[in-house]
C-alpha cells in the first residue's frame, strides 16, 4: 500500500475521519470559473483536490463557478473539462453554481427575515469607502436599518427586475468594525440584467463567489473545501454563512499555498492581454503557460502530476524554478519518446568514394535504429543512408577551434548506426560561406564501429538527402526575461522576451518522422525534444532540450 503524504492537509482528514466528523467519508470539489483557459497554477489545484479525495477512497467532482455572466462562456467551460480530463481525471461529476441560483436565493431570503442581511441603495464606490481599512473601522451604510419587510420587498423586486444594473445589492449584516474585512457586510448580491450561458436571462441577480461558494459545497456534501491561501481570509465568512444557515456537517475550508513558476505569470487578466495584444498566437500557444499551451508544447500531463505532487501542500507561497518542471517533462520523454534524426540547420555532406547504381544514382543502404534505448518493446526503425546526407552546420567547422571533436578538414567523426568517415574539402558560394563538405567513409566501420578498433570522439547525426522529409521547427526561449516577471517595474508584462520564439524552415528529417501523429512528442538526437503540431503537418515545437538545466540550477544554489 502507497504511504500517504504526512502534510497538515492530510491530518486534518485522517483527524476528521477518525473523529467521524463526516462519516469518515471525503468529498472534495474543483471550482474554475469558467472566464478563461486553466493554467499550470490550476494543475496544482486539481492535483491536490482529486489526490485528497483518490487517497482517502473519496470522490471529488467539479463546479463551475457561473456566477459572473458578463466573463463567461460555454467555450470555456468545455475546454475546462476537456483540460482536466486530458490532465488525468475523471470527475465524479459535473455541476453549475447557476444550478443552485434558486436555493441560494431562497437561502438569501432566509437570512433577511432573521435580520441578517439587508439591501444597500449605495453605489459600488460608497461602499468601498466605507468598509474601511486595515486600520480604520468601516462605517455602517444609512440603508442598514430597514425592516425585515422592507428588506424582503426590495430584494424581491431586485429577483423581479424591477431595478437598473448597480443600483442595489444585497449585504450580510455583520459587524462594519470587525477586524477581518471580508467580514464587514460583505455583498451577497448584485444586479445584472445580462444573460448567463446556462439560464440566459431568468435572473437579473447574480450572487457573489463568497455567498455561492459555501453554500454550494453544502448542497453537493463536500467535506473538505480546498483552497488557495487568499482565500484563507474569507474563511470565517465562509463559516459564518453555515452557520447561520444551521447546515448539517457543514464543510470544512483548508488552504494550500498555490503554485507559481519563474518566468511565468499566471493572472488571467495578463495572460488575455497577451492573446489580445497578440503577442502570443493564442491560448494554447506553446509559450503559454496554460495547459492547452503546455500540451501543444508536448508536455505530457503525467509529467506535469509528478511535478505537482512533489512541490507538494505548504502554507507558504513560493516561486519554483521552471527548470524544475522541465526535468520532470525531460524525464518522462526520455522513458518514452521514440528517437528521430532530425537536422534543422542543414549543410551538405557528400561522402566522394560512395558507390553508384549504373544510373549514376547513389546506392541506397539501410541501417536498424533503435526507436528508444529505454524501452526494447518500442523496436526499430529502417533509416535509409547514401553518399548524399544532410547534416547539422554547427556539426562542421572549416578552421576548428582547440577541443572541437566534431567534423572538421581530416578529422574523422562517427555518422550515427552508420560508418566513419572523414572530412576531405569544401565547396563555397559566392559569398566564401561552405554549402557542401566532402568526406570519404571507411566501409569496414559499418554500424559504427571500426574493425582496427580505433576510436573517434564525436558521432553525429545526420540524413539522407534523396529521402528527407521537410520539417519547420518552433525553437522557444523563456516568454519573459525576468525570474519574477515586474519585480522591478511593478508590470509583468514589461519583462517580455522579444526572442521568445523562433521559427526555423528549411529542416531535414529521416522519413519516419513524417508519421508522426498530432502532438506525438519525438527526441531530435544531439538536440532535444519536440511535438509533432495538432494542427499543422511537419510543424514541430521544441519542448525541453537535452541538458538538464535544473540540475544546474541546484548547483548554483549550493
Amino acid at each position: 500500500m502507497t504511504e500517504l503524504p504526512t502534510n497538515y492537509l492530510y491530518e486534518a482528514v485522517r483527524q476528521d475521519n477518525t473523529s467521524g466528523r463526516y462519516g469518515a467519508r471525503v468529498q472534495t470539489r474543483f471550482p474554475p470559473e469558467p472566464n478563461g483557459f486553466l493554467h499550470i497554477g490550476h494543475a496544482k489545484a486539481i492535483v491536490t483536490d482529486f489526490s485528497v479525495a483518490e487517497d482517502f477512497a473519496g470522490i471529488c467532482m467539479v463546479r463551475l463557478d457561473d456566477t459572473n455572466p458578463e466573463a463567461e462562456d460555454d467555450d470555456f467551460v468545455q475546454a475546462i473539462i476537456e483540460d482536466i480530463r486530458w490532465l488525468g481525471y475523471e470527475p465524479a461529476d459535473v455541476r453549475f453554481a447557476s444550478g443552485y441560483f434558486q436555493q441560494l436565493y431562497d437561502w438569501a431570503e432566509l437570512l433577511v427575515r432573521k435580520g441578517l442581511a439587508y439591501v444597500d441603495d449605495q453605489s459600488p464606490e460608497e461602499i468601498s469607502v466605507g468598509r474601511g481599512s486595515f486600520t480604520q473601522p468601516g462605517v455602517e451604510s444609512p440603508y442598514r436599518d430597514r425592516t425585515v419587510d422592507e428588506n424582503l420587498d426590495l430584494f424581491r423586486r431586485m429577483r423581479a427586475g424591477e431595478f437598473p444594473d448597480g443600483s442595489r445589492v444585497l449585504r450580510a449584516k455583520i459587524d462594519m468594525a470587525h477586524e477581518n474585512m471580508q467580514m464587514r457586510d460583505p455583498l451577497m448580491y448584485r444586479i445584472r440584467k445580462v444573460p448567463h450561458h446556462q439560464t440566459d436571462m431568468d435572473w437579473p441577480i447574480y450572487p457573489t463567489y463568497d455567498w455561492a461558494h459555501g453554500q454550494s459545497d453544502a448542497i453537493e456534501g463536500v467535506t473538505h473545501s480546498l483552497c488557495s491561501l487568499e482565500f484563507e481570509s474569507h474563511r470565517p465568512l465562509y463559516d459564518w454563512f453555515l452557520e447561520q444557515l444551521e447546515v448539517d456537517q457543514a464543510p470544512r475550508q483548508i488552504e494550500f499555498a498555490r503554485l507559481e513558476l519563474t518566468h511565468t505569470v499566471t493572472s488571467k487578466r495578463r495572460l488575455a492581454k497577451l492573446v489580445h495584444d497578440g503577442v502570443v498566437d493564442g491560448w494554447d500557444d506553446p509559450r503559454m503557460p496554460t495547459l492547452r499551451g503546455l500540451r501543444r508544447r508536448g508536455y505530457p500531463a503525467s509529467a506535469i502530476r509528478a511535478f505537482c505532487k512533489e512541490v507538494g501542500i505548504t502554507r507558504v507561497n513560493s516561486r519554483k524554478a521552471i527548470e524544475e518542471l522541465e526535468s520532470y517533462v525531460r524525464r518522462d520523454l526520455n522513458a518514452t519518446a521514440q528517437r528521430r534524426m532530425a537536422v534543422t540547420h542543414p549543410l551538405k555532406l557528400t561522402l566522394t568514394n560512395w558507390p553508384r547504381n549504373a544510373d549514376g544514382s547513389p546506392v541506397v543502404e539501410h541501417f536498424e535504429l533503435v526507436n528508444n534505448p529505454e524501452d526494447e518493446a518500442d523496436g526499430t526503425r529502417s533509416a535509409p543512408f547514401t553518399g548524399e546526407l544532410w547534416i547539422e552546420r554547427d556539426d562542421f567547422m572549416e578552421v576548428p577551434p582547440p577541443k572541437y571533436f566534431r567534423l572538421s578538414p581530416g578529422k574523422e567523426v562517427r555518422l550515427r548506426g552508420a560508418y566513419f568517415v572523414t572530412a576531405t574539402d569544401v565547396v563555397k558560394d559566392d559569398e566564401g560561406r561552405v554549402v557542401e563538405v566532402l568526406a570519404t567513409y571507411d566501409p569496414a566501420s559499418k554500424g559504427g564501429n571500426s574493425p582496427d578498433g580505433r576510436k573517434v570522439k564525436s558521432t553525429m547525426h545526420w540524413v539522407s538527402r534523396p529521402h528527407a522529409v521537410d520539417i519547420t521547427v518552433a525553437l522557444y526561449e523563456r516568454l519573459f526575461t525576468a525570474e519574477a516577471p515586474g519585480a522591478a517595474t511593478g508590470e509583468a508584462l514589461d519583462d517580455l522576451n522579444p526572442e521568445s520564439r523562433t521559427i526555423v524552415p528549411g529542416g531535414k528529417a529521416e522519413p519516419a518522422l513524417a508519421d508522426a501523429a498530432p502532438g506525438e512528442v519525438v527526441q531530435f538526437e544531439r538536440i532535444g525534444y519536440f511535438a509533432a503540431d495538432l494542427d499543422q503537418p511537419l510543424l514541430f515545437h521544441r519542448t525541453v532540450g537535452l541538458r538538464d538545466e535544473w540540475a544546474a540550477v541546484q548547483k548554483r544554489g549550493q
